[in-house]
């Protein structure tokens, strides 16, 4: 069994629903932990990722998503969930309505004495008006490259086919595979 550290219980039924489809049990560690302040999300990754050692069962991985707004000259950054939480997809449309943005997402793995990381990039732009209902965070504002919908308006199944965090997990997954750890 593989855990999955989140708080984010939206970013554990998308990784699940892509490890199942691949055969893979995952389980989910619902907890928050800390995450030290920086510009980079592999550093923010793997510094959350060694914070968690002795804490919670073993082999687990955590995930740690940007997104980079070229308007704003890359922000929120790796800051997106606290500037959602506290601005709202609302306030970044009125700032950077129409402009190129990337969301990046790194995993990190913990798997015997080691971190591993894999990582995934989306590049899209941010829609005019937000879209769509069922999804989390940035997703009713976010539209990828060569589609008009929103992440929001896209099933689960779709957006694991071209997401950042469904990029990642499929670079994990390979892994995972290859070195016969599942």
């Amino acid at each position: 069994m593989i855990y999955f550290v989140t708080h984010n219980k939206n970013k554990y039924i998308e990784a699940y629903k892509e490890f199942k489809e691949n055969g893979i049990d995952i389980s989910w560690i619902e907890m928050e932990y800390p995450e030290v302040q920086g510009n980079d999300n592999e550093f923010i990754s793997r510094w959350s990722c060694e914070s968690l050692v002795g804490q919670v069962n073993e082999p687990f991985f955590i995930d740690d998503t940007g997104l980079y707004i070229e308007n704003l000259n890359g922000f929120p950054g790796p800051y997106a969930s606290y500037v959602h939480d506290t601005l709202g997809n609302s306030l970044i449309v009125r700032l950077a309505s129409g402009s190129r943005a990337y969301f990046k997402t790194v995993i990190s793995f913990y798997y015997k004495n080691n971190i591993y990381q894999f990582s995934g990039i989306l590049k899209g732009i941010i829609a005019d008006v937000e879209h769509g209902g069922h999804a989390f965070g940035y997703d009713p504002i976010f539209v990828p490259e060569n589609s008009n919908k929103t992440l929001s308006e896209l099933s689960i199944e779709e957006k694991n086919k071209i997401s950042h965090r469904g990029k990642a997990i499929k670079k994990f997954m390979a892994f995972l595979k290859d070195n016969s750890i599942v």
